[in-house]
């Protein structure tokens, strides 16, 4: 198994052997950052699924776009930003006027210590 450091990290392959994979990436040092190749097993790798997102969205997009096309009509695929939540009214709330008890400075001062 590798290092605890390089659990669940994200790196590129470049070396394949009969058992393992040689993987690259990034390790902070103190101010630097240094690539730092490892072999693997294979059994301790996994693919990345940071990508899927992305591909899943051109696919639907891709889709959208043709549809649009056979409609004969120009769509915008571009991702808007999510506005303000709307807002709301609390119901069944009380209101309690709390009023705060006067400090005696000079009494505090001549309790004993």
């Amino acid at each position: 198994m590798p290092h605890k450091y390089y659990h669940g990290r994200t790196g590129r392959i470049w070396n394949i052997t009969k058992r393992a994979v040689g993987v690259q990436m990034n390790k902070q040092v103190r101010g630097k950052i240094l690539r730092k190749r490892i072999h693997v097993r294979v059994e301790h790798v996994q693919p990345s699924r940071c990508t899927e997102e992305v591909k899943n969205r051109i696919k639907k997009n891709d889709q959208l776009k043709a549809d649009a096309k056979a409609r004969g009509e120009i769509i915008s695929t571009k991702r808007q930003p999510q506005g303000p939540k709307p807002g709301f009214m609390v119901g069944g709330a009380t209101l309690e006027t709390v009023t705060p008890i006067p400090y005696d400075v000079v009494n505090d001062l001549k309790g004993g210590y």
